[in-house]
Protein backbone atom coordinates (compact mmCIF):
# COMPACT_ATOMS: atom_id res chain seq x y z
CA UNK A 1 0.00 0.00 0.00
CA UNK A 2 1.26 3.50 -0.78
CA UNK A 3 2.39 5.74 2.04
CA UNK A 4 -0.25 8.35 1.25
CA UNK A 5 -3.01 5.73 1.64
CA UNK A 6 -1.57 4.56 4.96
CA UNK A 7 -1.45 8.15 6.21
CA UNK A 8 -5.09 8.61 5.11
CA UNK A 9 -5.98 5.58 7.26
CA UNK A 10 -4.25 7.21 10.23
CA UNK A 11 -6.18 10.42 9.66
CA UNK A 12 -9.43 8.44 9.42
CA UNK A 13 -8.44 6.76 12.74
CA UNK A 14 -8.79 3.40 11.01
CA UNK A 15 -6.90 0.63 12.81
CA UNK A 16 -5.92 -0.84 9.44
CA UNK A 17 -3.29 1.91 9.39
CA UNK A 18 -1.26 -0.07 11.92
CA UNK A 19 -1.72 -3.35 10.05
CA UNK A 20 -0.73 -1.75 6.74
CA UNK A 21 2.28 -0.05 8.31
CA UNK A 22 3.37 -3.37 9.79
CA UNK A 23 2.95 -5.31 6.55
CA UNK A 24 4.75 -2.63 4.53
CA UNK A 25 7.53 -1.61 6.92
CA UNK A 26 7.48 -4.04 9.86
CA UNK A 27 10.54 -6.05 8.81
CA UNK A 28 12.60 -2.95 8.08
CA UNK A 29 11.67 -1.40 11.42
CA UNK A 30 12.47 -4.64 13.24
CA UNK A 31 15.87 -4.83 11.56
CA UNK A 32 16.59 -1.22 12.50
CA UNK A 33 15.65 -1.76 16.15
CA UNK A 34 17.39 -5.13 16.35
CA UNK A 35 20.64 -3.69 14.98
CA UNK A 36 20.63 -1.30 17.94
CA UNK A 37 19.33 -3.40 20.83
CA UNK A 38 20.51 -6.83 19.59
CA UNK A 39 17.57 -8.51 21.26
CA UNK A 40 14.46 -9.77 19.44
CA UNK A 41 12.06 -9.01 22.29
CA UNK A 42 13.34 -5.48 22.76
CA UNK A 43 13.28 -4.90 19.00
CA UNK A 44 9.65 -6.09 18.81
CA UNK A 45 8.76 -3.82 21.73
CA UNK A 46 10.43 -0.86 19.99
CA UNK A 47 8.45 -1.55 16.81
CA UNK A 48 5.18 -1.85 18.76
CA UNK A 49 5.93 1.40 20.57
CA UNK A 50 6.61 2.97 17.18
CA UNK A 51 3.14 2.02 15.95
CA UNK A 52 1.56 3.48 19.08
CA UNK A 53 3.53 6.71 18.75
CA UNK A 54 2.57 6.98 15.07
CA UNK A 55 -1.08 6.44 16.02
CA UNK A 56 -0.89 9.27 18.55
CA UNK A 57 1.09 11.72 16.39
CA UNK A 58 -0.62 11.19 13.01
CA UNK A 59 -2.70 13.41 13.04
CA UNK A 60 -1.82 16.22 13.66
CA UNK A 61 1.49 15.51 11.87
CA UNK A 62 1.30 14.55 8.23
CA UNK A 63 4.76 13.22 7.40
CA UNK A 64 6.05 13.86 3.91
CA UNK A 65 8.34 10.81 4.08
CA UNK A 66 6.42 8.21 6.03
CA UNK A 67 9.15 5.59 6.42
CA UNK A 68 11.70 8.19 7.53
CA UNK A 69 9.16 9.44 10.09
CA UNK A 70 8.46 6.03 11.62
CA UNK A 71 12.11 4.92 11.35
CA UNK A 72 13.14 7.96 13.38
CA UNK A 73 10.55 7.10 16.03
CA UNK A 74 11.65 3.45 16.08
CA UNK A 75 15.32 4.37 16.34
CA UNK A 76 14.63 6.61 19.34
CA UNK A 77 12.67 3.87 21.11
CA UNK A 78 15.46 1.36 20.44
CA UNK A 79 18.13 3.75 21.73
CA UNK A 80 16.04 4.48 24.83
CA UNK A 81 15.62 0.74 25.39
CA UNK A 82 19.36 0.22 24.99
CA UNK A 83 20.08 2.99 27.53
CA UNK A 84 17.62 1.47 29.95
CA UNK A 85 19.07 -2.05 29.54
CA UNK A 86 22.65 -0.88 29.96
CA UNK A 87 22.10 1.83 32.57
CA UNK A 88 25.59 1.97 34.09
CA UNK A 89 27.47 -0.18 31.62
CA UNK A 90 27.54 0.83 27.99
CA UNK A 91 27.33 -1.59 25.10
CA UNK A 92 30.71 -1.59 23.36
CA UNK A 93 29.30 -1.17 19.83
CA UNK A 94 27.31 1.94 20.69
CA UNK A 95 30.25 3.42 22.58
CA UNK A 96 32.42 2.66 19.56
CA UNK A 97 29.99 4.41 17.21
CA UNK A 98 29.84 7.40 19.52
CA UNK A 99 33.61 7.63 19.77
CA UNK A 100 33.96 7.43 15.99
CA UNK A 101 31.60 10.35 15.48
CA UNK A 102 32.51 12.54 18.45
CA UNK A 103 35.58 13.78 16.60
CA UNK A 104 33.37 15.10 13.80
CA UNK A 105 30.08 16.22 15.30
CA UNK A 106 30.02 19.04 17.84
CA UNK A 107 29.05 18.29 21.40
CA UNK A 108 25.49 19.58 21.88
CA UNK A 109 26.41 20.78 25.38
CA UNK A 110 29.13 23.04 23.94
CA UNK A 111 27.10 24.17 20.97
CA UNK A 112 23.93 25.37 22.68
CA UNK A 113 23.50 28.19 20.15
CA UNK A 114 23.02 25.72 17.29
CA UNK A 115 19.71 23.93 17.29
CA UNK A 116 19.44 20.26 16.42
CA UNK A 117 17.40 21.19 13.37
CA UNK A 118 20.15 23.46 12.04
CA UNK A 119 22.76 20.76 12.58
CA UNK A 120 20.47 18.29 10.83
CA UNK A 121 20.20 20.59 7.82
CA UNK A 122 24.00 20.92 7.66
CA UNK A 123 24.38 17.14 7.89
CA UNK A 124 21.77 16.68 5.15
CA UNK A 125 23.65 19.04 2.86
CA UNK A 126 26.92 17.21 3.65
CA UNK A 127 25.35 13.86 2.77
CA UNK A 128 24.31 15.28 -0.61
CA UNK A 129 28.00 15.94 -1.38
CA UNK A 130 28.87 12.25 -1.03
CA UNK A 131 28.75 9.64 -3.75
CA UNK A 132 25.69 7.40 -3.42
CA UNK A 133 27.91 4.47 -2.39
CA UNK A 134 29.68 6.41 0.37
CA UNK A 135 26.40 7.94 1.55
CA UNK A 136 24.80 4.51 1.89
CA UNK A 137 27.79 3.07 3.76
CA UNK A 138 27.82 6.09 6.10
CA UNK A 139 24.08 5.86 6.78
CA UNK A 140 24.17 2.09 7.30
CA UNK A 141 26.88 2.57 9.93
CA UNK A 142 25.68 5.65 11.77
CA UNK A 143 21.90 5.63 11.29
CA UNK A 144 21.12 1.91 11.14
CA UNK A 145 24.05 0.95 13.43
CA UNK A 146 25.13 -1.88 11.13
CA UNK A 147 28.48 -3.44 11.94
CA UNK A 148 31.42 -3.12 9.55
CA UNK A 149 31.00 -6.81 8.68
CA UNK A 150 27.29 -6.42 7.92
CA UNK A 151 27.95 -3.48 5.62
CA UNK A 152 30.76 -5.33 3.84
CA UNK A 153 28.55 -8.39 3.29
CA UNK A 154 25.56 -6.31 2.16
CA UNK A 155 27.52 -4.46 -0.53
CA UNK A 156 30.07 -7.13 -1.45
CA UNK A 157 33.15 -5.17 -0.41
CA UNK A 158 35.89 -5.92 2.08
CA UNK A 159 35.73 -4.82 5.68
CA UNK A 160 38.91 -2.79 5.27
CA UNK A 161 37.31 -0.97 2.32
CA UNK A 162 34.28 -0.14 4.49
CA UNK A 163 36.55 1.14 7.28
CA UNK A 164 38.54 3.25 4.81
CA UNK A 165 35.35 4.77 3.34
CA UNK A 166 34.09 5.61 6.80
CA UNK A 167 37.41 7.15 7.87
CA UNK A 168 37.54 9.30 4.75
CA UNK A 169 33.90 10.31 5.07
CA UNK A 170 34.36 11.33 8.72
CA UNK A 171 37.39 13.41 7.71
CA UNK A 172 35.32 15.08 4.97
CA UNK A 173 32.56 15.71 7.52
CA UNK A 174 35.00 17.44 9.88
CA UNK A 175 36.23 19.67 7.06
CA UNK A 176 32.68 20.40 5.92
CA UNK A 177 31.52 21.33 9.41
CA UNK A 178 34.50 23.66 9.87
CA UNK A 179 33.68 25.37 6.55
CA UNK A 180 30.13 25.85 7.83
CA UNK A 181 31.51 27.54 10.93
CA UNK A 182 30.76 24.71 13.32
CA UNK A 183 33.48 24.05 15.87
CA UNK A 184 34.33 20.40 16.27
Amino acid sequence: MEDSKIIELFFARNEDAIRQTDSTYGRRLFHLADSIVRNDQDAEESVSDTYMKAWVTIPPHKPQYFFAYIARICRHFALDKLDWNNAAKRKAEVVSLTQEMELCVPDPQREREMSGRELGMVLDSFLRTLTPENRVVFMRRYWYADSIGEIAARYGIGESAVQMRLNRTRAKLCTYLEKEGIRV
